[in-house]
């Protein structure tokens, strides 16, 4: 496969079909992307069932995106550490373990923001 171009001669379209097509590899390639796709829809259907408010409805808009865009870096350090000629060593190792805190911490944040948010309205049932 060829290397693109240089990004001084590619033009907005490609750009972004490029990234759209890195999108495409992320969720084909990880299973995990079912998961927060499932939660993420069931965020959606809560948050309009509850009718959350405008501000409410950006912090769990920012919620979903923190933990995809988590989960796509994490996904882009998994495929570098096992492309050609990658062998095994410490650092890599660390490198994708941090790659999956980092996916850690952004669901561990988007819990704590969906608790602020339906926290209230779950308590009101009890």
């Amino acid at each position: 496969m060829a290397l693109r171009q240089s990004t001084t001669q590619r033009s907005w379209s490609q750009k972004f079909a490029d990234a759209f097509r890195g999108l495409s590899r992320a969720v084909r390639s990880q299973s995990s992307f079912s998961v927060h796709i499932g939660m993420a829809m069931a965020v959606v259907v809560a948050g309009a069932v509850a009718q959350v408010s405008p501000v409410e409805w950006c912090l769990l808009v920012f919620a979903i995106g923190l933990v995809l865009m988590a989960e796509i870096f994490n996904t882009a350090i998994e495929s570098l550490a096992r492309g050609p000629g990658s062998r095994r060593h410490p650092r890599l190792r660390d490198a994708l373990d941090m790659a999956s805190s980092g996916v850690l911490v952004a669901a561990i944040t988007a819990a704590v923001i969906g608790l602020v948010v339906f926290g209230p309205r779950l308590l009101l049932f009890m």
